[in-house]
């Protein structure tokens, strides 16, 4: 008994030049149009008289085998708190996956003498469907329980031990057929060395690339049947199982067997060999397609073509021999020889092969017979292993090609795809791969149409150098893709693929900092992603003039939460980092007429150089402090160098209500303190808030500085832990306040009394703070509210904690080499009272 399964798939990609609203073309896809199985024996059951063991190795269990080895995951945007349990790392659908050792598990099953069920991909339904019931009651049973004499592989692999079962993964059989034709790929992925034999525990291996890196994914022989039968992928032959196993492992490094339902066969051949996809409408051509084929050949890239399917007769056969709707394989691309009386030169010819194997081949020019192969002396049909066998491979010139066919797929294999011994001499591209996440709030900005965010995606530098080889406009030839990661996966979640894209900007200058929203504002892209699409990658190639250039990856749509991966391939080599800058204070003195700096320094204490705000009208010169910043030694007092920087807002003269305020501040600090003339937190927070709470004192909702924020206020300048702050360092801070009440007033533009948090870096820059990307994203979190929002006294909380642990950290750093070495109770002082 058999049944057919199909699913559909919607398609949205979207198309924006950044004017105006995008374009929207849908389409819908179905998948899972074959079904079927092989009849098989029933056979016996192996494992000891029916015991049945659980060896959990790798992810700890009760048969007390040793916890995992976690290793670092893969950095991204969102920073890691070290020390600290990651939730990330522990929700990672992958991590008991990736953490079970081959050699581990084989030893113990030996050791044992039993036979391997995996803990990570279990003999129950929930491992074939996730979102309804099964429809049938399969049973799993391992080879010997299926026919009499199973063997791994049956004399050697080939496109035809696969045949579809009753799954809708016809692009996972047509990844796998094309595997094959390469030898050293298909034994990269299914390691020929296994066996039903010779040290037999029901344990099998494979590997994948997976979002930037090769893993190994075990499974046991434990197969879904019914009556009998495999359910799903098996090969012709009854006995072979290398591509049911091969399958369990995909659908185990998936999820689920359901989650395989629908999909590109690229996607599959990018997880078998590392490379980077790219589809081709033959009808719109690039003019030099011809060279891109010819270097993918060179580089050992997979290729593919087809002719549209005949929407009223399935896989109709041409009058020219070629068969519509029907995936073929191109098997080498090359410049022939030809030379005669009346001509000579060299013709661009392409090898295809049809995966049937028989007569169903070309029947044009350059065909199997054909008249034109007699122009061409034998030694050269010799060299390039020419047959005219009915074995469904043959030739065509390049013309003919592109004029019959109408898709072409190339998966070009990354620097990672083959080890430098298996290459046979064969070209490989120059490779460069970033992990990040788009993480609302922080820096999931959408695409060029949402101008206000998109400046917050991440941003990557790539400096191309040297131009192609062979390129006579002297261009460098630059492939990049963005890959989503564990959407497939995530399925059964509920979570589906984000449409993303991708958009690149040319650099005047190659030092320049990160990019904020002016530059996107006033300059124009230079290449761009072919569309947004839902798809797990999107690809593109650009040929550009050796620069540098900023790639911006992101979602069509502001705030959404994924993990990506960015990959750039280029023909020669390139230079590639996250643009980003270093935490930090922006140091700026501005000159003026005789100016004069003024401040006190507590060698005691942090180290903290505190300038304060005081304004002396006398008939030489004015006497006016700016900048609060640090040092690590008393700062000298004279004339200052001037250093401007981008964005930084020093602080103005004070209005007549400002002078008015420190008036009424020093009065009450003056009746508060008392003759020591200092405050504690509780006593600081009643003058501020009697200020700040007035009417008309600022224009927003402001209900006070809560009393961990006046305790920061006091920290800030306590060294001495005295829990006090004197008057000095009460206009230290007062200046503070003032310049940061007004960066949060220019970019509080609705007078909310909050900032966005993608406004936030932008404040914080204002206020004198250099914020990589990881610490921005960790004060996100830390001082924003549920809606993304940072009220006026989070932002001023913020800043003061900024201050303070920057001021702390250089006080130890003397040598400025951005490291400090902190014993656990000066760590602990430095943290805990901040």
């Amino acid at each position: 008994m058999s049944y057919t399964t199909r699913t559909t798939r919607t398609v949205r990609t979207f198309y924006s030049d950044g004017r105006g609203p995008p374009k929207v073309e849908t389409k819908t896809y179905t998948y899972g149009d074959d079904s079927g199985g092989s009849s098989v024996n029933g056979g016996f059951n192996i494992g000891g008289g029916g015991r049945r063991f659980q060896i959990r190795v790798g992810g700890g269990g009760q048969d007390g085998s040793d916890q995992p080895n976690y290793s670092a995951p893969a950095f991204s945007q969102r920073p890691q708190v070290i020390g600290r349990a990651s939730r990330k790392e522990k929700k990672d659908p992958f991590s008991g996956v990736i953490n079970q050792s081959y050699d581990e598990i084989k030893r113990r099953c030996q050791e044992e003498g039993c036979l391997f069920e995996d803990p990570e991909f279990e003999a129950e339904d929930s491992s074939i469907f996730f979102s309804r019931a099964p429809p049938r009651p399969f049973e799993w049973k391992r080879p010997h329980e299926i026919c009499d004499n199973p063997v791994f592989i049956a004399d050697g692999a080939s496109r035809f031990d696969v045949q579809q079962g009753e799954l809708g993964d016809c692009w996972l059989l047509a990844a796998i057929a094309s595997l094959t034709v390469n030898q050293r790929l298909f034994a990269k992925v299914v390691p020929p060395d296994q066996s039903f034999e010779d040290g037999y525990c029901g344990l099998f291996r494979f590997h994948f690339w997976r979002q930037g890196e090769w893993v190994e994914v075990v499974v046991d022989d434990r197969l879904p049947t019914y009556y009998g039968q495999l359910t799903f992928m098996h090969s012709v032959d009854k006995n072979e199982f290398w591509s049911a196993l091969l399958e369990k492992a995909y659908a185990k490094l998936e999820g689920s067997y359901e989650s395989l339902k629908g999909g590109s066969t690229c996607e599959a051949m990018v997880d078998f060999t590392g490379g980077v996809s790219e589809f081709f409408d033959l009808r719109k051509a690039p003019p030099n397609l011809f060279s891109i084929m010819l270097k993918a050949s060179q580089r050992g890239s997979l290729m593919g073509c087809s002719i549209d399917a005949d929407p009223n007769q399935l896989e109709a056969r041409l009058s020219n021999g070629l068969v519509m709707g029907h995936a073929y394989s191109i098997t080498s691309v090359l410049l022939m020889d030809i030379e005669t009386p009346s001509m000579s030169g060299k013709i661009p010819m392409v090898r295809v092969r049809n995966p049937w194997g028989n007569e169903a081949e070309w029947k044009g020019r350059w065909s199997d017979q054909s008249r034109e192969w007699s122009l061409i002396p034998d030694s050269q049909k010799e060299s390039m292993g020419l047959t005219f066998d009915d074995d469904g491979e043959f030739w065509m010139s390049f013309d003919d090609f592109s004029k019959n066919f109408e898709k072409l797929e190339i998966c070009n294999l990354g620097p990672d795809s083959l080890e430098e011994d298996e290459l046979d001499g064969k070209k490989r591209w120059e490779g460069h791969t970033e992990n990040g996440e788009w993480i609302p709030r922080v820096n999931a900005g959408g695409c060029r149409n949402y101008l206000d965010t998109f400046w917050t995606n991440p941003q990557y530098r790539v400096t191309l150098t040297d131009p192609d080889d062979d390129d006579d406009d002297d261009l460098c030839t630059m492939l990049v893709g963005v890959l989503q990661k564990d959407r497939r996966k995530k399925r059964k979640e509920g979570l589906d693929m984000l449409t993303i894209g991708y958009v690149i900007y040319k650099l005047g200058d190659e030092n320049h900092g990160p990019l904020d929203v002016k530059f996107f504002k006033y300059n124009a892209s230079c290449a761009k992603s072919p569309s947004f699409i839902n798809l797990r990658e999107v690809c593109g190639r650009h040929k550009l003039s050796p620069g540098t250039y900023v790639i911006i990856p992101s979602t069509f749509e502001p705030h959404q939460n994924g993990d990506y991966l960015l990959r750039i391939f280029t023909e020669k080599a390139n230079e590639t980092n996250e643009l980003d800058e270093e935490t930090g204070i922006i140091e700026e003195q501005v000159s003026e007429p005789c100016m004069k700096v003024i401040g006190v320094y507590n060698v005691v204490n942090r180290g903290v150089y505190s300038p304060f705000n005081d304004y002396t009208q006398n008939a030489d010169y004015t006497r006016r402090i700016l900048v609060p910043t640090v040092a690590s030694a008393p700062p000298s007092v004279g004339r200052q160098e001037v250093k401007k920087v981008p964005g930084y807002r020093e602080i103005p003269p004070p209005t007549d209500e400002e002078q008015e305020q420190e008036q009424a501040l020093k009065a009450s600090f003056r009746r508060v303190a008392g003759d020591d003339m200092e405050i504690d937190a509780y006593e600081l927070r009643d003058i501020l808030n009697a200020v700040f709470t007035k009417e008309g004192s600022v224009e927003f909702v402001f209900d006070g500085f809560s009393l961990d924020t006046t305790r920061s206020m006091v920290a800030m300048h306590d060294g001495d832990l005295s829990g006090k702050l004197g008057f000095d360092e009460f206009k230290v801070l007062w200046a503070d306040l003032r310049r940061w009440k007004g960066v949060f007033k220019e970019y509080d533009r609705d007078r909310s009394g909050n900032l966005s948090s993608y406004e936030l870096r932008s404040a914080l820059h204002a206020s004198g703070f250099r914020l990589s990307n990881r610490t921005f994203s960790a004060l996100v979190m830390r001082y924003s509210s549920k809606n993304g929002n940072i009220e006026f006294g989070d932002f001023i909380l913020c800043a003061i904690r900024m201050k303070t642990m920057l001021a702390s950290f250089r006080n130890i750093d003397v040598d400025n080499s951005g490291h400090a070495a902190f014993d656990v109770d000066t760590f602990i002082q430095t943290v805990m009272y901040s």
